[in-house]
């Protein structure tokens, strides 16, 4: 057995909002949809070449790391400014690590962590 792919499922209170800050955020594209009597319940999301599912629970606590997410991106910068206009909140501004990658750490307007990452 081998796992071929994984992506994180993220839980929210407010599905069409969070759909929409990684719509604005980060280009993502929505891939499937399933509904219940013409709401959505469970959204997949293209982000870049990424993969995310976000799921409506209406039991999703308000605070609290329930998932962090890591994205490469080309331009953390550049992400990063777009993320915060859209509605991140700002956990680490964007710095050069010793490891040769600069990162910036943001939250989601639902409280979910988003690591940001490219080489240097």
């Amino acid at each position: 057995m081998a796992v071929r792919s994984g992506f994180p499922i993220l839980s929210t209170r407010d599905l069409p909002d969070l759909v929409a800050f990684y719509e604005r955020a980060f280009g993502a594209v929505v891939e499937y949809r399933f509904d219940q009597d013409g709401i959505d319940v469970y959204v997949s999301l293209a982000v870049g070449g990424a993969k995310l599912g976000i799921g409506a629970d209406p039991h999703t606590p308000d605070a609290g790391d329930r998932a962090a997410l890591w994205f490469y991106v080309d331009d953390v910068d550049a992400t990063f400014e777009a993320a915060v206009r859209s509605g991140a909140s700002v956990e680490q501004e964007p710095a050069d690590m010793p490891w040769n990658e600069r990162v910036a750490r943001i939250r989601d307007p639902h409280g979910t962590l988003i690591n940001l990452g490219a080489p240097t």
